[in-house]
């Protein structure tokens, strides 16, 4: 048999297993991310689950380890309080990518098996273990039976003869056998590799190429365990895992030889991870940024690359450069050989330890017409942002930051290119130049009240801060009060031509110009409030939405959704119920001026 087949079989109970079989396996490490994972929660939940064992049962959080999404918080603290109940532990946003986590906590050793919400699961090929990315119906039925059913694959058998070129590095092997396999033509297959250049590859580097075995189509890509993983995966477990090893009678679907001295250094161009060319071919395109990270590149050998071509440098004018260890550990031990400090000397940001830009949580996004060079293993439209993405080693990318184009190690210039407006990619089209036109604004208003008796109505209830991106003025009103308890639903009920009457300090808190446009969208006459916070204030008035201060209104006897009368210019409001008025402060000078010309500008 083949690794693949004597790990499924092992995991089966049974002797032996051949391509195409399907057989329940015994699976050692069942995991969840922050993202998947609430969801296998859900499962869990709703149909009455139990957890077969919670000493095998684990929760990473890798996508979003800054909790900087409102979403991402809410079910990350779903899982803990799902955690605590069932005694599961759970690696949290301080510890970095769960694939990683489970090879150094010794979770996964040669020979063992895993599942994870991890399209990239596996990575664990790199240890010669088996594992597998599944969706939370598998991972929540794999927490529940301990098992999951598999079709065995078919194998086949790569030998890398040869000696690597300079410059040449893991990321660049991968990058080559993508040039060569594309996205399919290992499709389903699970990959070992032999031969002297594959048995000199030290832990980080096997890392590299495993993960990228899902970009390839391929179930796993399989590396024996030389004496350097045997000893890592022994004191990571405090065990003696033994090797699995292919029989040499083993059967495979295929077997290739392939010459890596003709290898050289590659970049995905943006779109598809599988479209390599050398990286000659893409020289002096203009970058904008540079990634370093995610499962494939976040290693200590990655940021010991990038440090040295780093050192002494700075990154070009313009350039913007990220850096994201894989583990929190792997950020530390940066931190004590000084590479931090090296990093930032050069101009980079460095983040905590997490998935980052790949899956769209942490750092490494880009924006429209953005061009990035990035370590990643993914570069499909949307996935690292709404720019381009071309993929290469740690060595190029960063390079590529200090030169201000795509570039090697070998080829930085003394002095990096410089941006300039001509040759910028223009990515957004500037709004059409606005045109005065002569407003007659009513100094008197009549609409009905929205009585909202609550003081310190800050900016976050009026318009919340996962809003902030919007740019686009018609579409804020419809967030106004939605964070605001008991008025969730104002955007939709409100009518133009109402007034909002509440009490002290409204619009506290934030400066967002949006807490006021909102309003403006919607219709709303004119706010009065016993007081407002400075900045929200100064933005009401210079946007012409009309606020007004009041010392009482008791007078009025208001209840909601009367009809009231506001005259800007004397300050006379009048309740057209009962006919009750009185006095609030009147428009300044200033103010009337500013309303009358229908906003600051």
């Amino acid at each position: 048999m083949t690794i693949i087949e004597k790990i499924i079989a092992a995991h089966a109970l049974k002797k032996v297993v051949r391509p195409g079989d399907i057989v329940d396996i015994i699976i050692d490490a069942r995991v969840a991310r922050d993202f998947g994972g609430p969801n296998v929660v859900k499962n869990m939940e709703m149909y009455g689950l139990s957890i077969d064992d919670p000493s095998k049962t684990f929760f990473t959080f890798d996508t979003n380890p800054t909790g900087s999404d409102q979403k991402y918080a809410a079910n990350q603290q779903m899982i803990r309080v799902f955690a605590r109940k069932h005694g599961i532990k759970i690696f949290d946003i301080n510890n970095g990518i769960g694939t990683h986590t489970l090879i150094r906590e010794g979770l996964a050793w040669p020979g063992s098996t895993a599942v994870t919400t991890d399209s990239h699961a596996n990575i664990l090929g790199a240890i010669g273990a088996f594992g597998q990315g599944m969706g939370d119906k598998d991972i929540a039925a794999a927490f529940y039976r301990g098992k999951v059913w598999f079709k065995v694959p078919p194998t086949v058998k790569m030998n890398l003869t040869g000696a690597l070129p300079n410059g040449v590095t893991a990321k660049d092997i991968v990058l080559n056998l993508l040039h060569k396999f594309g996205a399919n033509d290992l499709l389903g297959m699970a990959v070992e590799f032999y031969g002297e250049v594959v048995d000199k590859l030290t832990l980080d580097q096997r890392i590299t190429i495993a993960s990228m075995g899902t970009e390839m189509g391929a179930i796993i890509l399989l590396f024996p365990p030389n004496r350097e993983v045997m000893d890592y995966c022994e004191k990571a477990t405090g065990k003696k895992p033994e090797p699995v090893l292919a029989d040499a009678d083993a059967r495979y679907a295929a077997e290739y030889t392939i010459d890596v001295s003709r290898f050289v250094p590659m970049v995905s161009r943006p779109g598809k991870p599988h479209d390599t060319v050398d990286i000659q071919m893409e020289k002096r395109v203009k970058i904008d940024s540079a990634f370093v990270g995610s499962c494939t590149n976040g290693r200590m050998e990655d940021m010991r690359t990038v440090a040295r071509v780093l050192k002494g440098r700075k990154v070009a004018p313009g350039v913007v450069l990220k850096i994201v260890p894989a583990t929190d550990n792997i950020w530390r031990q940066c931190l004590d050989e000084g590479l931090i400090t090296i990093f930032k000397d050069a101009g980079a940001l460095v983040s905590n330890a997490g998935c980052a830009g790949c899956a769209a949580g942490q750092v490494g996004q880009n924006g429209p017409g953005e061009v990035t060079i990035s370590t990643g293993n993914r570069n499909f439209p949307g996935k690292q942002g709404k720019g381009l993405v071309y993929l290469a080693s740690p060595a190029s990318v960063a390079a590529s930051a200090v030169a201000g184009y795509i570039t090697t190690e070998d080829d930085i210039p003394g002095k990096p290119a410089r941006f300039d407006y001509e040759n910028t990619q223009i990515s957004y089209k500037p709004p059409a130049q606005y045109k005065h036109e002569p407003v007659d604004k009513p100094v008197e208003v009549k609409g009905h009240v929205w009585l909202i008796k609550k003081d310190n109505i800050d900016t976050d209830m009026i318009f919340h801060n996962r809003y902030l991106q919007i740019t686009d003025p018609d579409k804020m009103g419809q967030y106004i009060f939605d964070n605001l308890e008991g008025y969730e639903d104002f955007a939709r009920k409100v009518e133009p031509g109402d007034i909002v009457v509440t009490g002290k300090n409204f619009g506290a808190g934030s400066s967002r110009q949006q807490a006021v446009d909102g309003f403006k969208v919607l219709g709303v006459q004119a706010i009065l409030a016993e007081s407002f916070g400075a900045i929200y204030e100064r933005n009401a008035i210079n946007a012409a939405l009309p606020v007004l201060t009041y010392g009482s209104l008791d007078k009025l006897d208001l209840q909601q959704g009367d009809m009231i009368t506001v005259n800007f210019e004397t300050g006379k409001v009048v309740n057209e119920r009962n006919g009750l008025s009185v006095k609030v402060t009147p428009f300044s000078e200033v103010q009337m001026e500013i309303y009358k010309n229908d906003g600051l500008f």
